[in-house]
C-alpha cells in the first residue's frame, strides 16, 4: 500500500501529463503484478464494492478522533472530501501494518460477510496501523470513491511505456468484462488469449464538437454525412455463435436487448459492428422519443409488454471487425462498403438499419439538412473523413459532430445546493422555475455552464439571501434568471412540472432580465408539443 499511496500522491499533485506517465510507468516497472493488475483496474474504473456506509465510517472516525460528530459535520464541507476528512482528524497510528494494495483489497472485499462490530473492529484497526497518506488511499477505497486525475488513455500509455506493447493494442485488451478476480496480469496485459473473452468490444473513436463552421475543414467531396442519432452509442459483436452489446461507458447491455440476438441468423460470426441504439415506431419506421428508450436502460431483463411498447433497433454506422479480422485501420469508405455487405443479408424486419449517408453539393447544402434533424429525431449530422481510420478514443481532425443548437428557456433560481470535491465551498447545484400564473413551478436541475468567478459570485449571493434551510439544500430568494440551455424535452409524470429536460446546464446568467420576465410553464408545453 506504501508504494500505491505514493503513486496516488504523485498523480495528485501534478497536472502535467508527462509527470503522471512517468510515475505510473515506474510503478508499472516495479510493482508486484497482482498490484499493478489492481492499479490497472482501479484507474480503468473497476473499484471494489462499498462495503459500509459512510455514515458509520463517520461515526467511527468522529468516535476514534474523540470529537462530537457535529465537527465533524461541519469539518467535511469545508475540507470537501470524506476521505480525505478522515484522515486529518484521526490521531497518529500507535502501529505499523505492512500489506499490499491487494492485500487490502482482499481485507475490505472480505468485510461485506462480517457484523457491523467486526467491521469497526477490523477499520478502526486500518486506521490505527497506517500512515495518514496510506489512510487517506484506504479511505477513498472503502468509500468506493477512488478517483484520481488520470484518463485511462494516460494509463494505457504509461503501461505502454512500462511493458513494450502498442498503446492500441492495450486499449482493446483492457476493454470488456473482466476483473483482477478473473485474469492475470500475465493473461490480461502480456499474453492474452484471443478466444478467451468473445464478448470484447473495440475501444470507442469519439468526434469532436463542431463550434465554427465546417468550410474550415475543406472540401465537401472529401466528407462523408450522416444524421447523428439520439440514442445510445453501441458495439454489436456476433463471435461464436452468439451476440454482445456494449454500451460506450463498457456496460454489457445483452439482456437489456434481446431483439437483437435474431442478427446472428443473418450476419455471420466475426462481425462487430459500431452504431446507435434507437427505440423504434416500426410502423411508421422512424426513431420513438429517448424517453421510450430510457425506460429500458436500467433494467437488467426486459418484460414483454416493454419490448412491445419500445423496441429496439440498431442504426449501424461503421464495420470494426470482418470475417473475424480488425479493419479499423482500413479507410472509412471501405469499412462503408463492408457494411452495404453485412446489410444485403439482413431481412428489412430484423432491428438493424443502416444510417445512411447524406447526399450534399456543398457545405450550405449540408447546413440545410442539419436544419432539419429535429423534425425526424436526430440531434445534428456527423462528418466522418473519407480516408479515416477507427481511431480510439476523442481524436481531432476526421471525426465531428455538428449538433444544431440547443433549446433555451429562461428560468429563475430557487434553490441551491453546494457541490462536492473541489467545489465543495461552493454553490454550484441549482433548481430552477418557470412560471405558471402567479407563480413559480420548479421544472430543472442544473450544476454546469458558470465560470469559475459566476460560481464564486452566486455563492456569497446565496449565502446572504438564504429563505430557509432543507439539510443541504437552501431556499434562496427569486431575484436571479438564467437561461438553461438543453437538448430535448419529453413528458414526466415524476415532476410537477410534467416535463423533463435532457442534458440542462446554465448557457449564460441574464443579469439583464428580470424575474417577471422569465420564460412560463405553457412555453415548456408549447415546446414539448414541437419536439418531444
Amino acid at each position: 500500500m506504501k508504494h500505491f499511496a505514493a503513486l496516488f500522491t504523485a498523480l495528485d499533485q501534478t497536472t502535467k501529463t508527462n509527470a503522471k506517465v512517468a510515475a505510473l510507468a515506474t510503478y508499472f516497472e516495479a510493482a508486484p503484478e497482482d498490484d499493478r493488475l489492481w492499479t490497472i483496474a482501479l484507474l480503468s474504473g473497476r473499484r471494489p464494492k462499498r462495503t459500509i456506509t459512510v455514515s458509520k465510517l463517520r461515526e467511527w472516525a468522529a468516535e476514534r478522533a474523540d470529537i462530537p460528530l457535529w465537527l465533524f459535520e461541519e469539518s467535511y464541507p469545508i475540507v470537501g472530501d470524506l476521505a480525505e476528512t478522515i484522515a486529518l482528524v484521526l490521531p497518529e497510528p500507535s502501529n505499523r501494518l505492512e500489506r499490499s494494495l491487494t492485500g487490502w483489497i482482499a481485507a475490505i472485499k472480505a468485510l461485506s460477510t462480517e457484523d457491523e462490530e467486526t467491521r469497526k473492529m477490523r477499520i478502526l484497526d486500518a486506521w490505527d496501523g497506517l500512515g495518514r497518506r496510506e489512510r487517506f488511499v484506504f479511505n477513498k477505497l472503502i468509500t468506493g470513491g477512488f478517483r484520481v486525475g488520470v484518463s485511462q488513455k494516460l494509463m494505457t500509455r504509461a503501461l505502454s511505456k512500462a511493458t513494450g506493447v502498442e498503446e492500441t493494442e492495450l486499449a482493446h485488451r483492457l476493454m470488456g468484462e473482466w476483473s483482477p478476480e478473473t485474469v492475470t496480469y500475465e493473461s490480461l496485459i502480456l499474453r492474452p488469449d484471443p478466444e478467451a473473452d468473445l464478448s470484447k468490444p473495440y475501444p470507442f473513436y469519439l468526434a469532436y464538437q463542431l463550434d465554427d463552421a465546417p468550410e474550415d475543414l475543406g472540401a465537401a467531396q472529401e466528407w462523408a454525412a450522416e444524421h447523428k442519432w439520439d440514442g445510445i452509442r453501441g458495439q454489436l459483436i456476433l463471435r461464436g455463435g452468439q451476440h454482445f452489446v456494449w454500451s460506450r461507458g463498457e456496460e454489457l447491455m445483452t439482456d437489456r436487448f434481446p431483439e437483437l440476438g435474431i442478427l446472428s441468423d443473418f450476419i455471420p460470426s466475426g462481425t462487430v459492428m459500431d452504431g446507435e441504439l434507437l427505440a423504434w415506431n416500426y410502423a411508421e419506421d422512424s426513431p420513438l422519443s429517448f424517453n421510450a428508450l430510457q425506460r429500458r436502460i436500467g433494467r437488467k431483463t426486459v418484460p414483454k409488454k416493454l419490448l412491445a411498447e419500445a423496441p429496439v433497433l440498431l442504426r449501424a454506422y461503421d464495420v470494426l471487425e470482418w470475417a473475424g479480422k480488425d479493419v479499423r485501420q482500413s479507410r472509412f469508405a471501405e469499412r462503408r462498403a463492408l457494411l452495404d455487405r453485412v446489410m444485403q443479408t439482413v431481412p428489412a424486419q430484423a432491428p438493424l438499419r443502416l444510417s445512411p449517408l447524406l447526399d450534399f453539393e456543398d457545405w450550405g447544402d449540408l447546413a440545410k439538412t442539419r436544419a432539419r434533424s429535429r423534425a425526424i429525431g436526430a440531434e445534428g449530422v456527423m462528418l466522418k473523413r473519407l480516408d479515416s481510420p477507427y481511431q480510439q478514443g476523442r481524436k481531432k481532425g476526421d471525426w465531428w459532430k455538428w449538433k444544431v443548437d440547443p433549446l433555451v428557456v429562461d428560468a429563475v433560481m430557487i434553490y441551491a445546493q453546494a457541490g462536492h470535491g473541489r467545489r465543495a465551498n461552493l454553490f454550484t447545484d441549482f433548481t430552477f422555475a418557470v412560471w405558471s400564473g402567479n407563480d413559480l413551478v420548479p421544472f430543472t436541475k442544473a450544476y454546469s455552464g458558470l465560470t469559475d468567478a459566476e460560481f464564486r459570485e452566486i455563492t456569497a449571493w446565496v449565502r446572504k439571501n438564504t429563505r430557509e434551510r432543507f439539510g443541504p439544500v437552501r431556499s434562496v430568494k427569486a431575484e436571479h434568471v438564467f437561461e438553461i440551455a438543453f437538448e430535448g424535452i419529453q413528458k414526466s409524470t415524476r415532476h410537477k412540472s410534467g416535463v423533463a429536460l435532457r442534458f440542462p446546464r446554465m448557457a449564460r446568467w441574464r443579469k439583464d432580465k428580470p424575474v417577471a420576465e422569465a420564460n412560463t410553464l405553457d412555453d415548456l408545453k408549447a415546446m414539448l408539443a414541437a419536439y418531444g
